[in-house]
């Protein structure tokens, strides 16, 4: 059985920094890709980043040169460094996890960006 657990979400300010961490079990973890998506009321969910099973990134637009991913074999997990935050309603950040076969999403946890 696949587990997703997110954390590191909470009130920032602008300016700020959060990191946030996604640990997974029940999969082989270096076959799965791990991406980072957004969704605040009343719109889709949003690619903010994704890491490969070999390492390589890609950002969506709004967050290049200010977040970083990166994941951890021995730990089973994928930090998303999120720096210079912008002023933002409360959203929900999702771990999702794609492996050949199928496609997990975390519960997810959420991030308030204001003063």
């Amino acid at each position: 059985q696949v587990h997703i657990v997110e954390s590191g979400g909470g009130l920032v300010q602008p300016g700020g920094s959060l990191t946030l961490s996604c640990e997974v079990s029940g999969i082989t973890f270096n076959r799965a890709a791990i991406s980072w998506f957004r969704q605040d009321a009343g719109n889709k969910r949003e690619l903010v980043a994704v890491i490969g099973r070999s390492g390589g990134t890609n950002y969506g637009d709004s967050v290049k040169g200010r977040f970083t991913i990166s994941r951890d074999s021995a730990k089973k997990s994928v930090s998303l460094q999120m720096t210079s935050l912008k002023p933002d309603k409360a959203s929900l950040h999702y771990c999702n996890v794609l492996t050949a076969l199928e496609n997990y999403w975390g519960q997810g946890t959420q991030v308030i960006v204001s003063s």
